[in-house]
């Protein structure tokens, strides 16, 4: 047999092994939240190898029919991924009712937001986050490093920037909870009205750290999100860099045509 027969064979193999498991999912022979066939039982039963069985698993997780946790397997998808809307986010309506925007997005996708403060404080602006800040690198700035969960997973990873002359005579920025409505509600408050937000943003593989921070496979993909928020005078008053499980979100842009 051909090498290219071989591939062809071990392709149709995963995805044969795909479709089984998704049809499984969706007639409800699986259900939301059942553990899916482990890959020795995967194995076993349509005599594989370990490796088509994985590529399987991967296709019905790129399909966000299933949900992988670092040390307790694949799960069948129990609840949609947040919906991330970049035109509603940041409706000052959800500063003033008191939500930050990620607690919002949670509760709408039917999810249970929490969130844990990993570190608030002082630190030199690397580089990258400097030129967005437009100050030298090394400057002191406040940096917020938050981790995000839904209904216990965490699901994303954020560290805000913020310039030192603006956060210093704003308490708040200096507590775990600055408050309803988060530190961009603070920023209004003092005289900081935000007009724009620019996010970049790319798709790649976690790494290790990252990996182990959100509960996700080795070289499960991520989101990296960088967002720069610019107040009424024209000037970048945070950046916030953030990494996102990649089957957690669906982000959604809205823009204007222009000729």
């Amino acid at each position: 047999m051909a090498t290219g027969d071989v591939t062809s064979s071990a392709k149709a193999k995963y995805l044969q092994i795909a479709d089984d498991l998704a049809a499984q999912i969706r007639s409800g022979v699986l259900e939301p939240g059942a553990p899916v066939p482990s890959e020795t039982d995967l194995m076993a039963r349509y005599s594989v190898a370990s490796g088509t069985v994985r590529k399987a698993v991967a296709e019905l997780r790129a399909a966000q029919l299933i949900e992988t946790h670092h040390g307790r397997g694949s799960f069948v998808r129990s609840r949609p991924p947040v919906q991330r809307k970049s035109s509603d986010r940041f409706r000052r309506a959800h500063r003033k009712a008191g939500k930050a925007a990620y607690l919002a997005e949670t509760e709408q996708s039917g999810g249970v937001p929490s969130v844990n403060v990993l570190y608030v404080g002082p630190v030199d602006a690397p580089a990258d986050i400097a030129e967005r800040l437009d100050i030298e690198p090394g400057t002191k700035v406040l940096a917020r490093k938050r981790r995000y969960f839904r209904d216990g997973v965490p699901t994303e990873e954020a560290t805000s920037y913020l310039p030192w002359d603006i956060v210093k005579d704003i308490p708040e920025m200096f507590a775990d909870n600055p408050g309803g409505g988060g530190i961009y509600a603070r920023l209004e408050e003092h005289s900081h009205a935000l007009a724009e937000f620019v996010e970049t943003v790319r798709a790649r593989l976690a790494t290790k750290a990252e990996a182990s921070a959100l509960s996700l496979s080795p070289g499960a993909p991520v989101i990296h999100l960088v967002r720069s928020a610019f107040s009424d005078s024209g000037r970048a008053v945070e950046v916030c860099d953030t990494i996102m499980a990649a089957d957690q979100f669906v982000l959604d842009y809205r823009f204007a045509a222009k000729d």
